[in-house]
């Protein structure tokens, strides 16, 4: 079908249980993006134009496969005008209208803040917003150069204010440094902007020209993080070693109460 999974791009260790609960994050816009995050191995670079027949691809192959809940994610696009949200909007659209039971999750870029951009996907018919900090804000600037803490907050926060009705998402690792005094700040300033669900996980190093693990996080340490988001009152906080933004996406969708528009 000529499609690419984060699940099998990333070498996720969850790989089977999500493919067994017929759940799968697609990276649409290509396998070049124009970030260097130092966390990630996707090669940097000048990419391909977008493939206008992807959407239906992904369609097709979320029907045939017929999966319950389908995240759809991208590389950075800042080479694009509108950072590739209508990319986004026309694979949720194609979806929706091939697989109406199935719900919709996207987990976008920053679109560098614009307010066009996330009207474009806030426009369409899906069920979780999802963008990832990532890290705290002090770890930013060597982690995660080319984005912008208190950007990311403010796209979901502004996304949030769109569509009230859609939960909004977002991520971040642990291991690259931070304290938990910091990771509890990053929770806090989540929650102050209105972000529903929060995942937190390991980072682990997907090649030697990534950041080097600055520690593995023990079972305690994510049960003190998961502790501290309940009492913050997020709706749902996973955290865990394994836990990564999209995995066990649809059963957060269930756990929340979320059904697709048909249901």
């Amino acid at each position: 079908m000529n499609l690419r999974s984060v699940c099998e791009d990333a070498r996720c260790p969850n790989i089977s249980e999500c493919f067994a609960r017929r759940e799968a994050t697609f990276i649409v816009l290509g396998d070049v993006c124009t970030r260097s995050c130092r966390f990630c191995s996707i090669p940097v670079g000048k990419p391909a134009a977008p493939d206008a027949d992807e959407p239906m691809r992904l369609a097709h192959a979320a029907a045939e496969i017929g999966l319950s809940h389908v995240v759809i994610t991208a590389v950075a696009r800042d080479d694009l005008k509108d950072g590739g949200a209508s990319h986004f909007a026309a694979c949720i659209r194609a979806v929706r209208n091939h697989s109406p039971d199935t719900t919709v999750e996207v987990l976008t870029p920053d679109f560098k803040g614009s307010e066009d951009c996330l009207r474009t996907v806030a426009d369409e018919d899906l069920q979780i917003f999802n963008h990832n900090v990532e890290t705290t804000e002090a770890l930013h600037k060597s982690i995660r150069p080319q984005g912008r803490y208190t950007r990311s907050l403010e796209v979901l926060s502004r996304f949030k204010e769109m569509r009230p009705d859609v939960v909004t998402k977002s991520g971040l690792m642990v291991g690259l440094g931070e304290s938990d005094e910091d990771v509890f700040g990053v929770l806090r300033d989540m929650r102050r902007h209105n972000i529903d669900v929060v995942t937190i996980g390991q980072y682990l190093r997907p090649m030697n020209s990534n950041a080097p693990v600055h520690e593995y996080s023990s079972l305690e340490r994510f049960k003190l993080f998961e502790d501290f988001g309940r009492g913050l009152g997020f709706a749902l906080t996973l955290s865990g070693p394994y836990v990564r933004s999209s995995f066990g996406a649809a059963e957060a969708a269930r756990v929340l109460g979320i059904r697709s528009p048909k249901n």
